[in-house]
């Protein structure tokens, strides 16, 4: 039997590691090569056709949601399965309108995780139900979608950082931007929100369930 190539881009190489060890279990998917950086990666994917990405969202370099725009331009017939700390309410919607074709997150069985890689490498769609009900809301109810939908994909990544209690200076330096851009952003984002202060951001988040349960 002919082996998935599984290129993983993580920035933790517990996860890394930890994801080998478990292809290497299984008969029918290979980790063919890891990336701990979105310029890793890029690199990677020029250089040859692969059965399967999985990819976190949080990469140094480029924003994840940009990443697989960038993936997808290079190698359109990629599938790539999202694997990330964030939950489902953060990222699925706008991971899978990037090209994702799949969405899982870090807290998921290992088992379900195998159950995703062979879909999506089959050219199939896995998402959970959680992700499914997300994307049927955003499709009956756009007229009427949460105001965190109207930001562009560089604002939302930097509005999670602000609600989950980054400093401009840290956002900057965690997206190579600089500090007034940042700032810019934050200015952007409290506008189309239709808000004052980033305590009204937080609150916002917290009630949409966009804050992160863990550290990343």
């Amino acid at each position: 039997m002919n082996k998935v190539d599984v290129l993983v881009a993580d920035d933790h190489a517990i996860i890394r590691n930890g994801l080998r060890n478990i292809l290497d279990d299984t008969e029918d998917l290979c980790c063919a090569a890891t990336a701990d950086n979105g310029n890793t990666l890029l690199s990677l994917v020029r250089t040859r056709d692969w059965g399967l990405l999985v990819l976190d969202l949080s990469m140094p370099g480029r924003n994840g949601l940009e990443l697989i725009k960038l993936v997808k331009a290079e190698r359109p017939r990629l599938p790539i399965l999202v694997f990330t700390m964030h939950q489902e309410e953060q990222y699925a919607v706008r991971a899978i309108r990037a090209g994702a074709a799949g969405y899982l997150t870090k807290e998921s069985d290992g088992d379900l995780l195998l159950v995703a890689m062979r879909k999506v490498a089959a050219g199939g769609v896995y998402v959970n139900a959680k992700v499914a009900e997300l994307l049927a809301t955003e499709v009956s109810h756009s007229h009427s979608a949460p105001t965190h939908t109207l930001l562009s994909n560089r604002e939302f990544e930097i509005f999670t950082r602000i609600v989950n209690g980054r400093s401009l200076t840290e956002i900057a330096e965690e997206l190579a931007l600089s500090v007034k851009t940042v700032s810019t952003h934050k200015s952007h984002i409290l506008e189309k929100m239709g808000l004052t202060h980033q305590v009204e951001l937080v609150r916002y988040a917290l009630n949409h369930g966009l804050v992160d349960s863990a550290p990343d």
